[in-house]
């Protein structure tokens, strides 16, 4: 997936509104290869890259055990500890949304923000899909020539 700045600007700006919205400790996005995309939060002294890769993980493992009862994939997870919880919500089957929160949010809540943030990271991605799908149909580099590159290294 190809991610450019303005891109990644919108990303950042659903995080932030969410982190707000659902009353989060921490919120990020993910690719489904566990690389961090965009975060919004305290995390504190948490390793969000292990975090980020745990969640692509958990989100591969428990795509296993959802093929083994004849679904596609859990479109969300939820994990609850004793102090603080997650929730995970594959966005487009590209993403993943992670929330953190404790008590001072509820899980009813943070399903609510996350469902509009998912609408909005949906049309973000449909957005990249689609200059993704006209890059390919015309690229960059396509008028530039084999001579062209020569005389690059040549001069």
């Amino acid at each position: 997936m190809i991610i450019h700045q303005e891109d990644f600007e919108q990303l950042q700006g659903v995080c932030d509104s969410l982190y707000k919205d659902a009353n989060a400790k921490l919120v990020f996005i993910v690719d489904k290869n566990g690389q961090l995309i965009a975060a919004s939060g305290n995390s504190g002294d948490m390793d969000t890259t292990s975090m980020a890769s745990l969640a692509a993980g958990n989100i591969a493992a428990t795509g296993g055990l959802a093929q083994l009862i004849g679904e596609k994939e859990f479109s969300s997870l939820n994990h609850e500890g004793e102090n603080d919880n997650l929730h995970l919500s594959i966005i487009a089957s590209k993403l993943i949304l992670v929330v953190v929160f404790d008590n001072h949010s509820s899980l009813g809540l943070v399903r609510l923000r996350v469902r509009k943030a998912t609408q909005a990271l949906e049309e973000i991605i449909a957005d990249m899909d689609e200059r993704h799908a006209a890059d390919q149909t015309n690229p960059l580099f396509a008028e530039i020539t084999d001579d062209d590159i020569e005389n690059l290294f040549n001069d």
